[in-house]
């Protein structure tokens, strides 16, 4: 199934950038952009980033920066998808804050590449999401940016924004540990309006790699160690579910994560659905191989894989503190 973002054909399996610079040791940006690269090269051409995956001075903008410094022949290769509108208080999505935040971004990417869709990181609670899309809406007009999407957004939320103005994509957190959207009407809207869902953490932040097997897996600093879902108490009832996944692996001769993304595309072809397009990110050029290695999963594998997700519920919400409260808003 092909995907179009903004009139440019993009591949089925994107690239998210989160995890090249957002954790307690980051890989220099020489190692980085040899994994982007390859990304690139394989096919994944859609790249998901933030302005705050990493501190101000060293996020997905510098790093982007960097990249299209080295290979500025790659810029219009890539539909490139920015979130901002973020600050250590929650988002802020008024017209000036959203505006500033654009502005920032497209200060430190130097102009080496053209931010294709910019989301709204999450809703404000203080602003209708009519005025953020509205001030984007300008940007748009003014050649600034090429489009609108939006990230955890409710389906009424969607509808609001996409009244206003054209949104392009809604990304959403959607994987096997992370199955709502497919019911609560989010998936349904999207596929109502034509908007494609762009579907991250498609591995659980590494649970549905198979690499995180106890809580002390967890480095030091890492943000999930702060997730319900890594705690100690629900982990083992987690795990269980990893091990029944693996098992579907390994009688088709593939990984975890394979399986894993297979099954957020597969998505895509039940009736009313939208186009799926899973975002995994990772740190070495390997792991790219694997992520974007397609794999096929037939309606035994699918049949199969629906009754494990019955009989072994995920334990945890999806984020705790006060960022709980910006989901799906």
């Amino acid at each position: 199934m092909s995907v179009t973002l903004v009139n440019k054909q993009v591949g089925q399996i994107g690239f998210g950038l989160m995890g090249l610079t957002w954790r307690p040791n980051p890989a220099p940006y020489e190692e980085a952009a040899k994994v982007m690269k390859h990304a690139l090269e394989k096919g994944a051409n859609f790249w998901n980033g933030a302005q705050f995956y990493g501190p101000p001075h060293a996020n997905s903008l510098q790093l982007l920066e960097y990249y299209f410094t080295q290979y500025p022949e790659d810029a219009d290769k890539v539909v490139l998808s920015i979130k901002g509108g973020m600050t250590p208080q929650g988002p802020n999505g008024t017209r000036e804050g959203i505006q500033a935040s654009v502005d920032k971004c497209l200060e430190v990417l130097k102009g080496k590449v053209k931010i294709s869709i910019f989301e709204p990181a999450r809703v404000d609670p203080n602003v209708p999401i009519e005025t953020t899309v509205e001030a984007l809406a300008e940007y748009v007009k003014a050649g600034k940016i090429g489009a609108i999407g939006l990230s955890e957004c409710s389906a009424a939320t969607i509808e609001r924004a996409h009244a206003v103005h054209p949104i392009a994509t809604a990304e959403i957190e959607l994987s096997l540990f992370s199955t709502d959207p497919l019911t609560n009407g989010i998936a349904e809207t999207c596929g109502k309006l034509g908007i494609p869902l762009v579907a991250y953490s498609p591995l659980s932040r590494g649970f549905l790699t198979g690499q995180v097997r106890s809580p002390s897996d967890i480095p030091e600093g890492d943000l999930r160690a702060h997730y319900p879902r890594f705690q100690p108490d629900v982990f083992p009832l987690n795990l269980k579910l990893v091990e029944e996944l693996e098992q579907i692996a390994k009688k088709k001769s593939v990984t975890l994560p394979q399986v894993a993304i297979a099954w957020v595309r597969e998505q895509s072809r039940t009736p009313g659905m939208p186009v799926i397009l899973p975002i995994p990110g990772c740190t070495t050029v390997a792991r790219v191989d694997e992520n974007l290695t397609s794999v096929p999963l037939d309606d035994d594998d699918l049949k199969q894989i629906g009754s494990i997700l019955d009989q072994f519920p995920v334990h945890g919400a999806r984020y705790g503190g006060h960022i709980a409260k910006y989901m799906s808003g």
